[in-house]
């Protein structure tokens, strides 16, 4: 696979982030006309309240067409704004959830790596009050538009009663200007910062949790509440900050505001006694003046939609992540599971992982994957199953490239167990179970059987259907669910990454004959440390610094020194009696050249 993969075309992530679906843009056109429409019942409300007070001043009786419109306006005014809460409310959970799950498919659809390139505890907070503040944008946005209407009509309401008393408003029109424009520039960098912070704290206590059986070991839990709670002073430090940036806003408009409205009622009121204007217009004027310098509340909107944009900055290189390409090709029925690396490269922070890796794995045959730490095992294994993919070069699966399969079909051929497998699913059995098609009960208990986990599932409360939070697991009972879980989804290539380090030597002699059953069957490609791991193999690949050193049988490798050296460094010394014991499975086949192709 090479750099000339296909990459699939997305729009600007930030845009993604803010920009709602089809049946979100319904729910906020149906916001902005409902908020609208409130707004203009409350424009409206004053200069029917001026025309009926007018109106019973000139006459003496009671105007009760006016009094009953002034009531519609008002009831039309409660009723849309009771409208915009629960369409806000709704329309914002739904664009959260909507949010929260497109981050969670670019995670699942991208190579394993990019997602763990960002701690737990960073993803968990960018997931749940990112996302949440991000989501909220548009509602807040659609509901700033009638924000900004309020004042903006109450300005030309007054301009149509009287200009001056609208010009005295305007003189300080540029004085509240810059006090927006200095809330929204402080309140983004303010955001930037605190969020920063709060994904650290979530970071550390993440790594505290995942780690906390060496904690109570070491007894520094002491000092493990030190570290957790150290970026604290930075955040309450950032927020100190917002309440500032938020508080000189508020209180600067508290202070102009009130002295524009005071100024407006005087210059109203001076009108009024030389008879420019009547008493209703007063009246008007006064709650038009009220909400002119309603653009305080224009304050909390901004600094919501900042706070937002902040947030979704941080989900941006999430969503940009792009998905594991494919061709849609299809593997021939029925193959054996032949695996070619052909001049694989592989580069992880700009250091070499593999280099020119070329290695055949005959279908229905067990090869294992030794060398020193750091030699590139797990990254081979990951390569040839395409959890990632090689910077140059081609993987092979009966012939075809594996960049050119459809990846539901591939999660179908290829199987993967892991030395800390991630238990999902609700019960044990919905563990074992889990992958990309649905293993039948039956399946499930013969793949159990050969992981020697039905042992222990049985004396759980409720055998395979106890909860797994009900099901204290040892290191090594993880391991044979992890097991079971691959065994129940082997199709033709199963990978065991370091899978029974954790195991005894009794289990993993039993989780060896169930892998020698499937020779023929499916091809087993196993990350070995243990010396009987590989002794047991049809054949081992030995790897020295991402390269291939040599291939052959395991009996044949061990009289070179350096060979035994690699376990001696890896799980402690092995002797050759032990290492001879081992059983080597069927299809054993003799030395083969360092390139892995049969001489």
């Amino acid at each position: 696979m090479t750099s000339s993969r296909p990459v699939a075309k997305s729009s600007p992530p930030q845009a993604t982030v803010l920009r709602p679906p089809g049946a979100g843009r319904l729910s906020l056109a149906a916001v902005v006309i409902c908020s609208t429409g409130a707004a203009l019942a409350a424009l409206a409300l004053p200069a029917a309240l001026g025309h009926t007070v007018d109106e019973l001043l000139a006459s003496g009786r009671i105007p009760w067409t006016g009094l009953l419109l002034c009531a519609a306006l008002t009831a039309a005014e409660v009723v849309l704004d009771a409208l915009v809460a629960l369409l806000g409310g709704t329309t914002t959970a739904h664009l959260t959830a909507r949010l929260r799950t497109a981050v969670m498919d670019r995670l699942v659809r991208a190579e394993p790596r990019h997602g763990g390139a960002i701690a737990p505890g960073d993803l968990t907070t960018r997931l749940t009050a990112n996302a949440a503040e991000a989501a909220a944008v548009p509602v807040t946005t659609a509901n700033a538009a009638s924000v900004v209407l309020l004042p903006l009509g109450g300005v030309v309401g007054l301009l149509l009663i009287d200009p001056f008393s609208a010009l005295a408003l305007l003189l300080g029109a540029p004085a509240f200007i810059l006090l927006l424009r200095t809330l929204v520039r402080r309140t983004a960098d303010v955001s930037a910062d605190y969020q920063r912070e709060q994904a650290l704290i979530a970071t550390r206590l993440t790594e505290t949790l995942d780690g906390i059986a060496t904690v109570r070991a070491a007894h520094t839990a002491t000092r493990e509440h030190a570290r957790i709670i150290e970026p604290l002073a930075a955040l309450a430090a950032h927020g100190r900050r917002t309440w500032d940036v938020h508080g000189r806003a508020v209180g600067g408009s508290a202070v102009l505001l009130p002295l524009l409205t005071v100024l407006v009622l005087a210059v109203a009121g001076l009108r009024m006694s030389s008879g420019a204007i009547s008493v209703g217009d007063l009246f008007a004027v006064s709650r038009y003046a009220v909400l002119s310098v309603g653009l305080g509340s224009l304050t909390g909107a901004l600094a919501a939609i900042s706070r937002g944009r902040t947030a979704a900055r941080r989900l941006s290189p999430l969503l940009g992540l792009p998905p594991v390409p494919h061709r849609s090709l299809a593997l021939p029925p029925g193959g054996p599971g032949t695996v070619r690396l052909h001049d694989v490269d592989l580069v992880r922070d700009g250091r070499p992982v593999l280099r020119a890796v070329r290695l055949t794995v005959p279908g229905g045959t067990s090869m294992a994957v030794v060398g020193r730490s750091g030699s590139g095992k797990s990254e081979l294994a990951a390569v040839a199953g395409r959890l990632t993919d090689p910077d140059a070069g081609t993987v092979t699966l009966d012939g075809v490239e594996l960049d050119g399969v459809d990846p539901a079909r591939l999660r179908e051929e290829i199987a993967f167990a892991f030395a800390r497998p991630a238990l999902l699913g609700t019960t044990v059995e919905d563990t074992i179970a889990f992958g990309a098609r649905t293993p039948s009960a039956a399946e499930v208990r013969a793949a159990a059987r050969a992981a020697r986990a039905d042992g222990f599932v049985a004396l759980l409360p409720l055998g395979y259907r106890t909860p797994l939070e009900h099901a204290p697991l040892s290191g090594g009972e993880y391991q044979r669910l992890g097991l079971a879980r691959a065994f129940a989804h082997a199709g033709r290539l199963l990978i065991l990454d370091d899978a029974t380090s954790s195991l005894d030597t009794v289990t993993e002699a039993h989780i060896q004959r169930a892998l020698a059953a499937r020779a023929g069957t499916g091809t087993r490609l196993v990350v070995a440390h243990r010396v009987s791991s590989a002794a047991s193999a049809d054949r081992v690949v030995w790897l020295e610094n991402g390269s291939v050193r040599a291939v052959g049988r395991h009996d044949d490798l061990w009289s070179d020194p350096a060979y035994r050296a690699v376990f001696t460094a890896e799980s402690g010394a092995r002797t050759e009696a032990e290492a001879g014991a081992a059983p080597r499975g069927p299809g054993a086949a003799g030395p083969v050249r360092a390139d892995g192709e049969t001489p």
